[in-house]
């Protein structure tokens, strides 16, 4: 990672670190509403030519959440995969439940639509995920949308995960707003969640269902910088102490006095929410004590004056 270059750059890295892009919960229901609602005839149509028989496809529910929250409903056996696009390296997260899973292989294979599919209670097979492969390919191209409101997907989709692999991917945190489609036969269904970060959302659709299509995005991308600087977080400020063994830490004793490294004054951290932000400088101004930014935190330089016996940058 380096520095930003300019103050804007800060600001806007510092608010993604913190919160990622986000919006009025209206607006945002809003546009993937607009979005879903495309996107279900297209999906319907697209999974009845691959299966050769058509299934039910129907919109559950559009929310506000969190990236990391895509496969918090998914039970323990789900498919899952994160399309990029040129705008973002995650601009959609695809979860499918193990009984739409269920449910799409035994249509594939001729299954009785009128009889509930077998449950999925172990790992998934390579037959499955791949399955499930196909089914996130369908659905990402029929949200990815065309035009000036298309996302602008990396297509195909990449091959679903599954088993520890997909419990363990890590997504990165950000705003995102939740698609959840079902996929049903008259005695079953499952489901499939579509998550897409409230930045992409921003970045690329430039608005809503009730926004013209002569309008541009200047309103739309005011509206979620507002509510971004509305939002309130704890500032701590961090000063390293001298560097102790492990026997010595044994050995501390109440009322022990702990002498500060003597660049410590000068190596503040300023954090939120856990993100270190800025380096800054202790000081004291009238009878308050403060601290003065000196520079964003860089945190590849960090990790590498971290690998630097002690000392060894010093004059």
């Amino acid at each position: 990672m380096t520095s930003p270059g300019n103050p804007a750059q800060a600001r806007s890295l510092i608010i993604e670190r913190l919160v990622g892009d986000s919006g009025e919960a209206d607006q945002v229901i809003d546009a993937g509403r607009a979005m879903a609602e495309r996107a279900v005839p297209v999906l319907q149509k697209g999974l009845a030519g691959e299966l050769g028989v058509p299934v039910i496809v129907d919109l559950r529910a559009v929310e506000i959440g969190r990236v990391p929250e895509a496969r918090s409903r998914a039970g323990d056996n789900f498919a899952m995969t994160v399309v990029g696009s040129p705008a973002s390296s995650d601009a959609m997260t695809l979860v499918i439940d193990a009984q739409a899973i269920a449910i799409m292989v035994s249509t594939l294979f001729g299954g009785d639509p009128d009889v509930p599919a077998s449950p999925i209670e172990r790992d998934l097979s390579q037959i499955e995920a791949d399955v499930s492969t196909m089914v996130f390919q369908e659905v990402a191209q029929a949200l990815n949308g065309s035009g000036r409101r298309s996302l602008d997907l990396r297509l195909p989709a990449p091959r679903a995960m599954s088993g520890t692999e997909a419990r363990r991917h890590v997504l990165r945190d950000g705003a995102a707003v939740r698609i959840v489609l079902s996929i049903s036969t008259p005695a079953d269904s499952g489901t499939i969640t579509v998550t897409i970060p409230q930045r992409v959302v921003l970045a690329s659709r430039g608005g809503t269902a009730s926004i013209g299509e002569d309008d541009h995005g200047t309103s739309w991308r005011a509206r979620f910088s507002e509510e971004v600087m509305r939002s309130t977080v704890a500032l701590e400020a961090t000063m390293p102490l001298a560097r102790l063994t492990l026997g010595d830490l044994a050995n501390l004793e109440v009322g022990q006095v702990i002498d500060l490294d003597e660049t410590a004054q000068s190596r503040v951290r300023l954090s939120a929410r856990g993100k270190t932000l800025f380096v800054c400088e202790f000081g004291k101004l009238g009878q308050n004590y403060t601290v003065r930014i000196k520079h964003p935190f860089d945190a590849g330089k960090d990790f590498i004056d971290g690998l630097m016996p002690a000392g060894a940058g010093r004059a």
